[in-house]
This record gives structure tokens, sequence and C-alpha cells, in this order.
């Protein structure tokens, strides 16, 4: 059972950045894809923003955005800590969400708690 804990969120003005990260409980090098969704205020559903494949599956290492972040967003990770990363740049209030990180591995989908970002001036 693999455990995800998000950190970094908080709240930060217009243009400003913050770094995401999602450390899990054991090593996800196997996992299919790896991911970060969000959650904005009073809306159920969470949206995919940001997706990396991995390594081995086809295409592994590549990387793919929601339109609304490309460009802002990059999502990385460091496989010897086991730790998933979201760089957010030039935030807007728009990027205001709970944002959680997803690893989908054979068979399962791990859920991270979740971590809150507001973009507020």
């Amino acid at each position: 059972q693999v455990q995800l804990v998000e950190s970094g969120g908080g709240l930060v003005q217009p243009g400003e950045s913050l770094r995401l990260s999602c450390a899990a409980s054991e090593s996800i090098n196997s996992a299919l894809f790896m991911r970060w969704y969000r959650q904005p205020p009073g809306n159920q559903q969470r949206e995919l923003v940001a997706s990396l494949t991995g390594d081995y599956q086809t295409g592994s290492g590549s990387t793919d955005y929601v339109d609304s972040v490309r460009g802002r967003f990059t999502i990385s990770r460091n496989k010897a800590k086991n730790t998933l990363y979201l760089q957010m740049n030039a935030l807007n209030p728009e990027d205001t969400a709970v944002y959680y990180c997803n690893v989908l591995m054979p068979g399962i989908s791990y859920w991270g708690q979740g971590t809150q970002v507001t973009v507020s001036s």
C-alpha cells in the first residue's frame, strides 16, 4: 500500500510561484502514470492538470498538461527520493484549488490527501 503525502501549498499573490511535492512511502518506479489533479472551490470534480508517463510505458518520461497551465507548470520526479513535483509559475487566481497527486500502478490507483493552493492579492 503506497501512501502519498503532498506538501508545498500555501497562499501566494498573482504572478508568484510554488512547488508542490508528493512523497511516496515506497518506490513508485513501476508506476504507469504519475499525475497532479486539482479541485477548485465549489467544484465537485477534480481536473487533471499534469501527467508524467512511467518508465515502462510507451512514451516513458513524456509529460502532458491541461491547456490552462501549459507553459507555466512543470511536472517532474526524483526517483531516488520517490517524490513527484509540480512547479507552478505565474500563478493566477484561477489556479486556486486543492491539489492532489495520483499514482497509477498496475491494478491500483493511489491518491494523496491534497494540499491547498490559494492565489489572491
